[in-house]
């Protein structure tokens, strides 16, 4: 996260730099600053899964077109819950507040936050391993069954993590 807060930081136009000198101002612009980082980081987390879901969503075409009907059903309960995780942090409340938000977020809840964003690009590399192994898995059906399953429990997971994470940014409202 620190790499997303200093490129929005070292982006400051001269006119937020001299804000900058006004006493207390400065505050509000790195918190400001740490709002924009989320909201990159947030967009790109998303990205990165929507790349997955659409390849998810290719093969369950592909599962149609190879008459394996019966597994799109299993595999459509991960396209769901990926779609709803995508649609959740493409839309999440920014990591941390602004000077008149109601909702006020401390730099040890941030830093929880932060935590759940790594998690979320770790959750990313196994879900591009499960539609991998997914991928692999449709010339044999014996591992298909258990490549849709390990797709799902990472889907729910993702989904489970980012609920915590709101929690943490609403204060558990």
């Amino acid at each position: 996260m620190s790499d997303f807060f200093q490129k929005v930081t070292s982006q400051a136009d001269p006119f937020k730099k001299l804000l900058a000198y006004i006493p207390g101002f400065s505050g509000y612009m790195e918190r400001q600053n740490r709002r924009d980082a989320d909201k990159i980081l947030r967009e790109t987390v998303a990205r990165r899964f929507e790349e997955q879901w659409s390849r998810a969503s290719n093969l369950q075409v592909e599962l149609v077109n190879n008459g394996m009907i019966q597994y799109v059903d299993d595999l459509e309960k991960a396209t769901l819950q990926l779609r709803t995780f995508i649609d959740k942090i493409s839309h999440a409340a920014r990591g941390y507040s602004g000077l008149f938000d109601a909702t006020k977020i401390n730099e040890k809840e941030l830093e929880a936050i932060y935590q759940f964003d790594l998690a979320f690009f770790e959750l990313g590399n196994q879900l591009k391993n499960g539609v991998d192994n997914l991928e692999a898995s449709l010339a044999d059906e014996t591992a298909l069954p258990a490549a849709i399953r390990n797709l799902v429990s990472i889907a729910r997971l993702s989904v489970e993590t980012f609920e915590r994470r709101s929690e943490v940014v609403t204060g558990g409202n």
